[in-house]
């Protein structure tokens, strides 16, 4: 007597439709190939784009470029002067933590 319930059946064939590898594969590559030829082709774009404008530089009102004054250069000289002596400073200068195992 044999019992066919909860059978476990092995339905494998042969052919059939399947998707193929190759075909993915192939779909892959081109796609790839599309990006990389769009973006090529955004970025000639904005080469051209940015090659043809002109930007001229800031004038005032005379059509002269305006004159920088040397009180804030001296200014801003000091400055960083200034900062680069507190630097040499803290690098040169003992830590104020003293250590507790002593």
């Amino acid at each position: 007597m044999k019992i066919k319930i909860f059978k476990n059946k092995k339905s494998f064939k042969k052919g059939g439709v399947h998707t193929s590898p190759n075909t993915i594969w192939g779909f892959v590559l081109c796609a790839a190939f599309g990006l990389t030829l769009m973006f090529f082709i955004f970025g000639a774009y904005l080469f051209i784009q940015t090659k043809q404008e002109f930007v001229l530089p800031a004038t005032n009102e005379n059509g002269q470029a305006p004159k920088v004054n040397k009180e804030r250069i001296l200014k801003v000289l000091n400055y960083f002067f200034e900062r680069e002596k507190k630097s040499v400073e803290i690098l040169n200068s003992p830590s104020p933590i003293v250590d507790p195992s002593l």
